[in-house]
């Protein structure tokens, strides 16, 4: 499994999860940048994503649904900060109240850096998601973030070995 390593600090208000990858940090890239690709892994397993826009550019938006077992559509969004290819990108996360992606003010909204750095082995990757305050972070922490986040990453082998 890659996810090796998962902290969440209510201090520091940040929720962490490091994975490592057997390929190079350009694949790693690629994932992320390829929405057919990203749809495959990013939500976990029995709720596949749906990226309706995807502009992975400083200024882009990415919206995007999970469908679930039962056909519940959860609408979500990605407010590109910045992006340095291929080692990361930074964005704001949100939950969204329905397909038109608007904000869903009763849902964290959180600073999201994805980082990714060679090693001897392939890549590293660490997903990094700042919150406003700590009760944001364990509101996504009772949602199950960290598992369904633990999930989705896990399935990117996977993919990568394809």
């Amino acid at each position: 499994m890659p996810v090796t390593d998962v902290k969440h600090d209510l201090d520091a208000l940040t929720l962490t999860i490091t994975a490592d990858f057997a390929a190079p940090v350009e694949r790693v890239w690629d994932v992320y940048a390829d929405p057919r690709q990203l749809e495959r892994v990013w939500g976990p397993p029995g709720f596949p994503a749906t990226f309706v826009d995807h502009e992975l550019t400083e200024g882009g938006r990415m919206n995007y649904y999970l469908t679930s077992p039962e056909g519940q559509r959860f609408y979500a969004y990605w407010d590109i900060a910045s992006v340095d290819r291929p080692t990361g990108f930074t964005f704001r996360d949100g939950f969204a109240v329905d397909e038109t992606f608007t904000a869903n003010p009763d849902l964290p909204e959180s600073h999201q850096d994805f980082a990714f750095t060679a090693t001897d082995s392939g890549t590293r990757a660490t997903f990094r998601a700042t919150y406003a305050d700590a009760a944001s972070l364990q509101k996504v922490l009772d949602m199950g973030a960290v598992e369904g986040s633990t999930m989705a990453i896990n399935q990117i082998d996977d993919l990568l070995a394809s």
